[in-house]
């Protein structure tokens, strides 16, 4: 069988300008994940990314470290499957109609209008996120000419596919992504309904990995949401 790593990718600039970039915290976090692996001589056959910075970057930074260990580790492959549901468009899109038809979401939203300081904003920022997002992936909220949550998941599964079939029996390899589609590679391993697959997305930490084991249409969970290169609390972060 073969084994895939699939990582989330670094913490990225939330809240500035250019979220789509790895934050000096989040650079620290992928260089010490790949010494962690590069010390253990944890060798992949093949490596994939999304199409975002915030993911090359993650690898960019593993990558150096197994070179300063002289080991070699494999130019990654791009492919646009492995990208995020566009999360900041459905809810610059749909917020607002929710604001004037939905309490709990005004609610919220005025919560993070007036939250002061990085955690505070942090914090409802993510709470009003995950309530709109709840209602787009549970049809409450139809975004006419958007990707849908039906077919985010197929697009991550086709890549899922396509990566995977492409390499011999046996490999090692690592996947660099974002939150959601580690999510739908737990709803392909443990049949997950779509909320608990959102759930689950919410739950991985930047930089950790999970572990799958494949041979054809077999594809299982071994590890979920792994990162004991982070033994400091002050890396643990989840955007």
């Amino acid at each position: 069988m073969g084994t895939l790593f699939l990582v989330r990718h670094a913490q990225a600039s939330f809240l500035e300008q250019n979220y789509d970039k790895l934050s000096k915290l989040g650079e620290s976090q992928a260089r010490l994940l790949g010494e962690y692996w590069a010390q253990r001589g944890i060798v992949f056959d093949r490596v994939c990314i999304g199409p975002r910075l915030r993911q090359e970057g993650t690898v960019r930074f593993v990558s150096g470290a197994y070179k300063k260990k002289g080991l070699e580790f494999p130019r990654p492959l791009v492919l646009s499957e492995f990208d995020e549901y566009q999360g900041q468009a459905v809810l610059e899109r749909g917020l607002p109609g929710l604001l004037a038809g939905d309490q709990s979401i005004r609610d919220l939203h005025a919560a993070f209008q007036a939250a002061s300081g990085s955690d505070g904003r942090r914090s409802t920022f993510q709470k009003l996120f995950e309530a709109v997002i709840g209602k787009w992936v549970g049809g409450a909220l139809s975004l006419p000419g958007m990707e849908t949550w039906s077919e985010f998941c197929s697009r991550v599964n086709s890549g899922l596919a396509k990566f995977l079939s492409a390499g011999g029996r046996g490999e090692q390899v690592a996947i660099v992504t974002s939150g959601g589609p580690i999510a739908v590679a737990m709803q392909r391993a443990l049949d997950l309904s779509p909320q608990h697959t959102l759930q689950v997305s919410w739950m991985s930490r930047n930089c950790s990995w999970s572990e799958f084991l494949y041979s054809g249409d077999r594809f299982a969970l071994s590890a979920f949401n792994t990162h004991p290169h982070l033994n400091d609390a002050a890396m643990l972060t989840y955007r």
